[in-house]
């Protein structure tokens, strides 16, 4: 028997979320669209569809688990030739307190969204929430079924091929699909979206180097750390470097400990060669000639001394915009605004010159710039200390896993959880980063198979029993929900399409396929201005006037278009 087993040999059940989670890991790191128009969501929306795709094939997998004799189930279905070997774990029957604290989460924000003024960006939010958790809980799944490994090496693949797009385009390749824009954003779009990711995914990629098997393995994966590690530097994103530094104690921590504990120990020379992996990817951003265009003679060192600066620029900003999003969260104190509200209320709450907003008395983002305000404001005060008490837990386990376990290769794997854990987190304080498709995917999913890589989940406390039918009703819950957010994803990205193409009667039909677009609906209520057709007008205007009430453009559409008094 293999130490790990094969995927051939595996249940169907492993072998479908397992492939999904390899094609999906790549795509949703890969995925943009060539549409200008629409310069966030051209890469957000296919991303979005990749995650709900490959969510929605994990919650089906789940679905075909088989009965086990005792009676209980593997959410994804063990197969026999893991009986009576090291894979032959128990099977958690309930839910640990980590889970429950999650589910508490998603019956928040699924409220919230229910009552949400704008329902279509409360869904598309919600989606995203689910997906994330059908993720958490499939990567569980599958690292009990000893495939934890696995599932790690494709979300270290997918960090890798999106910080290779980034450097693609620091160093002078062109791209439709990249933005030129907060360059060297790559397929993510945003210098700050791929800095996040760097950020996370460096303690994987680290975990994926020091346990690796063979030496080509762990090769490869320091030559990705350096490749991540270049990103970090040339993206001058602030929060991620401050993410990087807090990862750095937890997976510093696990190393120490293991190399202390019995068992596969990391070699002393992995190690050494990692960190110069590290190092040499940083000196090579520095000391490499690329083709951004800073404004700053010393852009970095300038970037280094404004990491706290709270007084100016974008820190001030930010404070700004939290005091705002905070008297939002003490109007709606329960349920927030509604999940992905946020931009249809903040205009209410912001004084004019506020920063986040634009000209046209919209914002400049759909989200505020963090995590923890975009769910205390959208979701509410319960959803809050729910994904707080989450996230927690998973700290707590990663302490478990480094001090009290037994075994070396736990406490690393345990390291790298509380570093993964502590980027993202940071990351999220400064920007939204867990509420965007791509760092929800590879997030949730490293965090679930590290969870029980690192033997945490074995030592939680016993778990909260509940019926095999419940459990095999949240996972089609989950599918459905994951298989709904796909096609409105499809839908977005077809009306997109449509609209693209400038003639009016295509951007009619892309008002119909997309009725949460705000900017088809009123590109639409004025072209149908212009060609008289008040009626028209006033269905497009109304509808962009419902998804964000306090944008003045459809308000002048529909007051040029009402109907005159007779008499």
């Amino acid at each position: 028997m293999p130490l790990l087993p094969p995927l051939a040999a595996a249940h169907p059940a492993h072998r479908l979320a397992v492939r999904a989670l390899q094609v999906g890991a790549t795509c949703v790191a890969l995925a943009a669209l060539r549409y200008k128009l629409f310069e966030l969501d051209r890469f957000f929306v296919p991303k979005e569809l990749v995650l709900h795709a490959t969510a929605a094939l994990v919650a089906v997998a789940a679905l075909r688990a088989p009965r086990r004799p005792d009676g209980s189930t593997d959410p994804l279905g063990r197969h026999d030739a893991f009986a009576g070997t090291a894979f032959e774990r128990p099977v958690a029957g309930g839910l640990t307190l980590v889970d429950a604290a999650l589910a508490l989460f998603l019956a928040c924000s699924a409220l919230a969204a229910a009552l949400a003024g704008n329902g279509w960006l409360g869904a598309r939010a919600l989606a995203i929430s689910l997906s994330s958790a059908a993720l958490f809980w499939g990567a569980r799944a599958l690292a009990r079924a000893g495939l934890g490994r696995t599932v790690l090496a494709a979300v270290g693949v997918a960090l890798v091929v999106g910080a290779a797009t980034s450097l693609l385009q620091a160093y002078g390749v062109e791209s439709a699909y990249f933005s030129l824009n907060r360059a060297p954003g790559g397929t993510f779009g945003n210098r700050n979206f791929v800095a996040h990711l760097a950020a996370i995914g460096t303690p994987i990629l680290a975990g994926l180097a020091l346990r690796a098997r063979r030496r080509r393995h762990a090769l490869l994966a320091c030559v990705g750390a350096a490749a991540l590690a270049t990103v970090l530097v040339l993206s001058r994103s602030r929060g991620a470097w401050l993410a990087a530094a807090a990862a750095s104690v937890p997976l510093a921590l696990g190393v120490a400990r293991a190399l202390a504990l019995p068992g596969t120990r990391p070699k002393l020379g992995r190690v050494l060669l990692l960190l110069v992996a590290l190092g040499g990817g940083a000196l090579a951003a520095l000391r490499l000639p690329n083709t951004l265009e800073w404004k700053s003679d010393s852009p970095y060192l300038d970037s280094v001394k404004g990491v706290v600066d709270y007084r100016g620029g974008s820190g001030r900003g930010r404070l700004k915009q939290y005091a705002n999003s905070a008297r939002m969260a003490l109007d709606h104190p329960l349920l927030g605004v509604g999940p992905g509200n946020w931009a249809a209320d903040y205009p209410r709450y912001a004084p004019a010159g506020d920063p986040s907003l634009t000209g046209d008395g919209t914002t400049a983002n759909p989200w505020p710039s963090s995590d923890w305000v975009a769910i205390l404001s959208e979701r509410g005060l319960p959803a809050f200390l729910a994904l707080g008490a989450t996230m927690l837990g998973l700290a707590w386990w990663a302490h478990g896993a480094v001090w009290r376990g037994r075994d070396a290769d736990g406490a690393l794997t345990g390291g790298v959880l509380g570093a993964t854990l502590a980027a993202a987190l940071v990351v999220g304080a400064f920007d939204a980063v867990l509420l965007l498709p791509a760092p929800a995917f590879l997030t949730w999913a490293a965090l679930g198979a590290l969870a029980v890589e690192s033997g945490a989940v074995d030592r939680a406390p016993r778990p909260i029993r509940w019926p095999r039918l419940a459990r095999r009703l949240a996972w089609a819950a989950l599918a459905a929900a994951a298989l709904l957010g796909a096609l409105r994803s499809a839908g977005q990205a077809g009306a997109m399409a449509l609209f693209s193409t400038g003639r009016a009667v295509a951007i009619a039909r892309a008002a119909e396929l997309d009725r949460g677009s705000y900017r088809i609906q009123l590109r639409a209520a004025e072209l149908a201005r212009a060609r008289g057709r008040c009626a028209d007008v006033r269905r497009y205007a109304t509808r962009a006037a419902e998804l964000l009430p306090s944008a003045p453009a459809p308000k002048r559409l529909l007051a040029a278009c009402r109907p005159r008094r007779r008499g």
